[in-house]
Order: C-alpha cells, then sequence, then structure tokens
C-alpha cells in the first residue's frame, strides 16, 4: 500500500471562490493567477476548474505552453514578461500578453519583428519599488510601444504592496492615477487583497486574483470562511505509531520538547519533505479524528509528533489533517509563523494529488 500522505484538490472549492471574485470585479474581466503550479494546485487542473476566467496570468513560458498544450485558448498574461531575446518568437506563437516592466524589455520589443501583433501590459512602479517604470520613464515606454507595428493594446497595470495592512492602497492609487495621467489605456490594478477590501476603487478593467482563488485568505484579521471563501486543498495523513510517555521524557530531534506529564504521541506520516514547514514549533494546530490538537517537537523530513492525550478514539490508522478542510491553511500557516501562500505552493511532487469534482 502506499504511504497514506495525500492531498486532494477540490474543483467545486476553486470553480466557488472564481465566481466570487468576479461578483466583487462586476464587469471587469478576471486573470485567474496561475503562477507557482497555481498555487501547489497543478496547472492544468486549476485551469479547468477556473475555465469560466476572462483569462490566466502565469509567470514563465513553460506554464504558458502547458497551458495551449491543454487546449486553454484565453489570453494568458505573462507577469514578469520577457527575459531575452530569444524569447519574443514565444509571444505570438502562444498568443501571450507580456508585462513590460523595464526599458531594456522595451528595446527588445523595438527591435525585434513579431509574426503576429501582441497585446502588451505596461508596469507602472506606484511604490512598492520592485518592478514597473517611474514617472519620467512611463511615457517614452508608453510611446515606444504604440509606434511598434505589432502592438496591438496597451495596457497599464500596478500592484499594490499593502492593500492586506494597515495603509491599504490610497497612497498607491494616488500616486499610480498622478503618473498614469493622460495615458487613454485600460488599467489592471486589483490583486486579491485589494479586490476584497477595495474593490470600488481598484477594480479598474481587469482583476488578477490570487491566493483567494485557492480559499485563502490575504488578511491577518479576516478569516477565510468569513469572507464566503472555500478552501481548494486539503493535506490529509494517517497516525503510524503511537508512544506514550513519561514526565521528562522527551521527542524528536534534539530533544526539543519535554513531556510535563503523561503524554500520549501520535507518529504522523507527513514531514518537511512532503512539504510541511520545517520550522513550525510544537502547538501548530492539526486535526486528529476531525478533533483539534497541535503538534509535539520539530517536524523531521517524513514524519511529525502530535499530541493525542485528549483526542477520543486515536489509534494508528486514525485520519490526520495538516491543512485544509476543517482546519484553515491560513491558521497552520499562522501558527508556524509563515503564510498560507507559503504552505500551499511547498507542497511536494511526492505527494499524491486526487481532484474531487
Amino acid at each position: 500500500m502506499p504511504r497514506p500522505i495525500r492531498a486532494t484538490i477540490s474543483a467545486a472549492a476553486l470553480a466557488h471562490n472564481l465566481m466570487l471574485a468576479k461578483a466583487r470585479a462586476g464587469r471587469a474581466k478576471v486573470w485567474a493567477v496561475l503562477k507557482a503550479n497555481a498555487y501547489g494546485h497543478g496547472l492544468e487542473r486549476a485551469a479547468r476548474a477556473l475555465a469560466a476566467a476572462d483569462g490566466f496570468a502565469v509567470l514563465d513560458f513553460q506554464e504558458a505552453a502547458r497551458l495551449r498544450v491543454a487546449g486553454v485558448a484565453k489570453p494568458i498574461l505573462m507577469l514578469e514578461g520577457f527575459f531575452k531575446p530569444i524569447d519574443l518568437a514565444l509571444l505570438p506563437r502562444y498568443a501571450l500578453t507580456p508585462v513590460i516592466h523595464n526599458a531594456e524589455q522595451v528595446e527588445m520589443l523595438r527591435h525585434s519583428a513579431l509574426e503576429r501583433e501582441i497585446d502588451v501590459y505596461l508596469k507602472v512602479n506606484s511604490g512598492m519599488n520592485r518592478l514597473g517604470f517611474s514617472v519620467e520613464g512611463l511615457r517614452p515606454a508608453y510611446n515606444a510601444l504604440r509606434m511598434h507595428p505589432q502592438v496591438r493594446n496597451v495596457t497599464l497595470m500596478t500592484h499594490f504592496a499593502d492593500a492586506d495592512g494597515a495603509s491599504g492602497v490610497k497612497a498607491q492609487l494616488d500616486w499610480f492615477n498622478e503618473i498614469a495621467k493622460g495615458f487613454e489605456a485600460p488599467r489592471s490594478l486589483a490583486n486579491s487583497a485589494a479586490l476584497l477590501r477595495f474593490a470600488d476603487e481598484t477594480r479598474a478593467d481587469w482583476v488578477r486574483p490570487g491566493i483567494m482563488l485557492y480559499g485563502c485568505s490575504p488578511f491577518a484579521d479576516e478569516s477565510a470562511e468569513g469572507l464566503g471563501l472555500r478552501p481548494a486543498m486539503t493535506l490529509a495523513s494517517e497516525l503510524i505509531a503511537i508512544q506514550h510517555l513519561q514526565p521528562g521524557e522527551r521527542v524528536g530531534y534534539g530533544f526539543s520538547y519535554e513531556a510535563l506529564g503523561e503524554l500520549a504521541v501520535g507518529v504522523v506520516a507527513c514531514g518537511y519533505a512532503d512539504g510541511y514547514p520545517r520550522h513550525a514549533p510544537s502547538g501548530t494546530p492539526v486535526l486528529v479524528n476531525g478533533q483539534r490538537t497541535r503538534t509535539v517537537g520539530r517536524v523531521s523530513m517524513d514524519m511529525i509528533c502530535v499530541d493525542i492525550s485528549g483526542v477520543s478514539g486515536a489509534y494508528i490508522g486514525s485520519p490526520v489533517t495538516l491543512w485544509g478542510e476543517g482546519l484553515p491553511a491560513d491558521e497552520v500557516a499562522a501558527g508556524a509563523g509563515t503564510l498560507s501562500y507559503e504552505l500551499l505552493c511547498a507542497l511536494a511532487p511526492r505527494v499524491p494529488v486526487t481532484e474531487l469534482p
């Protein structure tokens, strides 16, 4: 029999979360963000479940090619654009829309002869200071793109740094609007956090939801369930051993956890080689037999230990939920000092995946 760990991906949950995003988007069109193997959910699998999106956003050309081979005909947005002149031939071949975010890309495109027309996105640096043009570079870049005979449409975009935080979007949005004044072009602004919290101000012409599609909240102070989102990924396993500790006995590498009293410890077939965060401390939440408990000791490569002293009916073979249905990934991530994004993206290739309708 195979090792008991498994991940299940709910197509219905993905579709539900997309419908919520579309409702928030109003008349704006929706790019479903599928980068990082659809946040660990499987590129082609997520594209099927999110087929009602208006287009898909990815990061690299292999992802784009895989979508086209899978039969996806909708627009595909390349979130970091292209990297070398050799990439340019792939844009018309796969009908891709690149994000242009630096002058070198403009020059590469200016000196290229594309086979067919393409659309492009032009990224504005509104204060996040990662990618994008500042005020002095935006107009020359825009004019150069508009003059290219094979560039059809130019859309302005930016990215919010703190839509999920205290400062919100106002300062960046004001700066973007000032920089973009006088440009007659469609706009794409909102990520998940902006779409959920500032939709009226940021929906513009295209929105770009990511984490919300996978059923997680972008906010530390608001749960996914409270936002109406459903978890798309559930990581589950089983107990494969049980140990009974006396007071003062320890468990795991480095003897990092000491039993203060009698303690029943369940050993779970899941470790950091499966994608569970190694840095998760004792006390990180977990479900055994559907009952909430906690991890104890260090996460090892293939196993974690959990406190089953108060779990009724726990035995070898009892089901364990690491995150997902019944235990939000956001809560597990908070317990581990990270974000749900990292948990989902870290799912290891060795974990079997089952798709649920």
